[in-house]
């Protein structure tokens, strides 16, 4: 005969929502991960925005079935008292049970050799271009393919870090390396610290790190008060320059894009040499250490300085569109000020989400994100599969009541300069709301 089952509610839960004393539930069982938060695979930071609350749906959406196994080591005995299940969470859980059983998360395709070989040929034609060819026309095309070359392997590496791509898992460490690290130059394991801080906290303005650019760009006002940044553990600081940055952030957004990728090359350097605990530093290093071994070498080929400024300037310029699409799929999206709630997963990802419209021919080129909100709901989906659910996702939202944004590349565009023209008017209305200055009223006329 079973003991009786021992309870805690829903408010004595949220008191174990720190570092050290680290408790979560699933399915109303609750669980004390607190040892386990620097072996977690997705890292520490995702356990702690949902810390002390329910996590089911995140847990589902995140892991495989085989990881329920591994729980009952972490069980302490007690269940949720007051735990209730959203009819929104009902539905959400039935459609990953379908997906499961139909195998759609096994269903890989050949994405990844197909992307592999791709990237592979266009490094030998971008080779071939810079060291046989003397026409400033073929090294000109030779960095556009660059760029396009490093578009498709950071979609590789993108996949990778959320599923296994490959064979094995060595296999799969190994090609995040070589699509990551070795090729483009940015660290997997940067990547993994954000992006999985994003996904968790989707558009939460002090949690989610790929809001938090102040001061380059805000996409609402309230960073106007100086939010302390919850990721970076620092506050982003709303000061005149930032707000001068600010006033012309929508003029600025595309020349600001095409040298994005130094700010990425940056916080990889930032990320690997500091005291904070890295996966895999060494091998992060050693693949850093590639990319600024060819690359280099690769540019100094060129014939003379404007044609190697050139070549870094076109290459950068192509593969700012990536850029370019990962703020549409967010920038115009809802946000709020907060932790992530457990409670609401669904809501939240369909809230801070827009999705963009294209033909079936175009996956390739957007790397299966532009179904950012599938992406969002079931980050472990092969990317040639969310074209195939998206239907389904979107008949789910209508029946609650909750948005579905898809929009042509064009129409995302628009959105997301309309979100940072708004708060550029705000910015400058908190400047001097009755500019005396003539040149800045003319300036400013039309935003």
């Amino acid at each position: 005969m079973g003991g009786e089952k021992k309870y805690v509610t829903a408010e004595e839960l949220k008191k174990h929502s720190k570092s050290g004393d680290l408790w979560i539930s699933i399915q109303g069982k609750v669980y004390n991960v607190s040892d386990w938060t620097m072996e977690h695979p997705g890292g520490e930071i995702p356990l702690l925005n949902l810390a002390g609350q329910d996590v089911t749906d995140a847990f589902i959406a995140y892991h495989p079935g085989t990881a329920w196994q591994y729980l009952d080591r972490f069980f302490t005995g007690y269940h949720l008292k007051d735990f209730k299940v959203s009819e929104v969470s009902k539905d959400f859980r039935r459609l990953a049970s379908e997906f499961a059983r139909s195998g759609m998360f096994e269903k890989k395709g050949h994405v990844a050799l197909c992307s592999l070989t791709s990237v592979g040929l266009m490094f030998l034609v971008v080779l071939y271009g810079v060291l046989r060819c003397d026409s400033v026309w073929a090294h000109l095309g030779s960095a556009m393919l660059l760029g396009m070359l490093w578009m498709q392997s950071a979609y590789v590496g993108h996949d990778s870090g959320h599923y296994q791509v490959m064979a094995s898992r060595g296999y799969n460490k190994l090609s995040q390396l070589i699509t990551g690290n070795c090729l483009t130059g940015i660290s997997i394991a940067w990547w993994k610290w954000t992006h999985n801080a994003h996904h968790i906290a989707c558009n939460s303005l002090d949690h989610d790190p790929d809001l938090q650019h102040i001061p380059v760009f805000a996409v609402s006002s309230r960073f106007f008060n100086s939010i302390t940044s919850c990721f970076y553990g620092r506050e982003l600081t709303f000061d005149p320059f930032a707000r001068f940055l600010i006033c012309y952030q929508h003029w600025t957004f595309y020349p600001v894009m095409i040298g994005a990728r130094v700010n990425l090359y940056v916080q990889t350097f930032l990320l690997l040499f500091s005291n904070r605990k890295v996966p895999d530093r060494a091998l992060n290093i050693m693949g850093i250490l590639v990319f600024w071994t060819w690359f280099p070498l690769l540019v100094s080929c060129l014939p003379n300085w404007p044609e190697r400024i050139m070549f870094v300037l076109a290459s950068f310029a192509v593969t700012s569109i990536q850029h370019v699409q990962f703020c549409l799929n967010h920038f115009a999206a809802n946000v709020y000020v907060g932790p992530p709630k457990g409670n609401d997963w669904f809501e939240k990802q369909t809230s801070g989400t827009l999705d963009i419209a294209c033909s079936s021919w175009m996956d390739w080129f957007f790397g299966g994100l532009q179904f950012q909100l599938e992406h969002h709901l079931f980050p472990r989906m092969p990317r040639c599969q969310l074209r195939k659910v998206s239907p389904v996702v979107r008949d789910l939202c209508k029946k609650h009541n909750l948005p579905y944004r898809s929009l042509s590349f064009w129409e995302a565009n628009q959105w997301t300069i309309r979100t940072l023209r708004t708060a550029a008017l705000q910015a400058r209305d908190l400047t001097n709301p009755d500019p005396k200055n003539l040149l800045w009223e003319a300036v400013n006329t039309h935003g």
